[in-house]
């Protein structure tokens, strides 16, 4: 038994706390994900333009960097859980008005990137409260195995959320955001009945240097610095997700329900991965895992890149997001365990910032590359360029590549 009174060998959904978080982040990234498929097929129904497809990307990304300075500050030292709670209610908003923008023929181009940065914006508070949240739920000794679960419920919404999303979609795009403003609601309730269990102390007079602590911290850390920036660029360079529309249409000639399934499979493969590693966490030779599943992450870019076969192309999506799962997993129990709990919102921010380099300016660097030398071309390269990093990063972390454990010893 430990204090909480639940058995060792018990789940973290075996805690309560854990349990409203981790169906909040389900209901949160349904709604996220139903609404995906209508943005960007809207996008290039009004525009037809790859470049505008990777300028969502680049939206929604800005604002983790305008607020950098402002979200850590705020996590580390307000409710997290009310924070989180908030942000889910914004995004619930904003869908819901686009909804009414859609059903009344409101909706232009312009419109959809404000709608975007209003979402980048919530999410600029989310992912760092999120992050700063889930370790104080469940003991430091099932850190990674509550990472994995979580990570399950994310990949889960991205596998029926896109799908939801292509179905809902024949009946119009307001139907697939009144939809996801339903869920995100569900999500921002759910949150309130998570409690934040951190200890009352005091807190630090704000300055330049509080500001600053979450970047020069990750600077001190190699280890940390190495699995944080692999992420970036790796995912920087190997996203093709921005395409997907292009690639559902105009090269594997299919509709919104093929692009919905493009979109599903890489969840398809995280999910299983995910469960898997909720089970049987990383437990030695972590740091060559993670160099590993990033090379293999590059190598399926790779495949899906130039296929031209739907079977295959899904297939190859499903060895995309098991690869990046054992990447996630890692990186993250490496950051919440390296992290003290008094740094973990000032940290988190700065690692959004690189998730969110690594997601959506590389959609932005794919539609622009794609628009430049074509869309197979801008596939193929990001993951050769993949496999590069892989081999540089080696050398330049030496520390990451001989880590053993997850946790560092004594």
């Amino acid at each position: 038994m430990n204090t909480a009174g639940i058995p060792d060998r018990a789940g973290p959904l075996s805690y309560r706390p854990y349990a409203y978080f981790w169906y909040s982040r389900l209901a949160a990234t349904l709604a996220m994900q139903i609404q995906v498929v209508a943005v960007g097929w809207q996008i290039y129904e009004l525009t037809g333009s790859a470049l505008d497809l990777g300028l969502v990307g680049l939206v929604q990304f800005a604002p983790s960097v305008l607020l950098l300075f402002v979200v850590g500050p705020i996590v580390d030292r307000g409710n997290r859980r009310t924070i989180l709670a908030l942000c889910r209610l914004s995004n619930a908003i904003a869908t819901l008005a686009l909804a009414v923008a859609s059903i009344n023929g409101w909706l232009t181009r312009e419109g959809l990137f404000a709608f975007v940065f209003v979402l980048g914006a919530a999410r600029a508070f989310e992912m760092p409260a999120g992050q700063a949240l889930l370790p104080t739920l469940v003991p430091l000794t099932m850190l990674p195995r509550a990472i994995a679960l979580a990570s399950s419920a994310i990949q889960a919404a991205t596998i029926v959320g896109p799908a939801i999303g292509g179905f809902l979609y024949v009946a119009g795009p307001h139907v697939v955001y009144a939809s996801a403003a339903a869920m995100y609601l569900v999500g921002a309730v759910t949150m309130l009945w998570v409690q934040d269990r951190r200890e009352p102390g005091s807190l630090p007079q704000v300055s330049v240097r509080y500001l600053f602590a979450g970047i020069g911290f990750i600077r001190r850390h190699p280890i940390l610095l190495g699995a944080i920036s692999l992420d970036m660029v790796a995912v920087l360079l190997g996203g093709a997700t921005a395409l997907l529309p292009i690639y559902a249409r105009d090269i594997l000639m299919t509709g919104p329900w093929g692009l919905g399934l493009l979109r599903s499979a890489p969840g398809v493969g995280a999910l299983v991965m995910a469960l898997w590693l909720s089970r049987r966490p990383p437990q030695r030779r972590v740091g060559r895992a993670l160099l590993g599943s990033v090379a293999l992450f590059g190598v399926a870019t790779l495949v899906f890149g130039v296929s031209r076969s739907l079977p295959l192309s899904l297939c190859a999506l499903v060895v995309l997001g098991a690869a990046d799962m054992v990447s996630v997993v890692i990186r993250m129990s490496l950051v919440q365990l390296e992290t003290p709990d008094a740094m973990r919102g000032r940290v988190g921010a700065v690692n959004s910032v690189f998730i969110g380099a690594s997601n959506q300016i590389g959609e932005f660097e794919s539609g622009a590359v794609a628009a430049w030398l074509g869309v197979v071309a801008s596939v193929v390269i990001g993951g050769v360029g993949t496999l590069l990093v892989v081999a540089l990063w080696a050398r330049l972390f030496p520390e990451l590549a001989r880590r053993d454990r997850l946790a560092a010893p004594p």
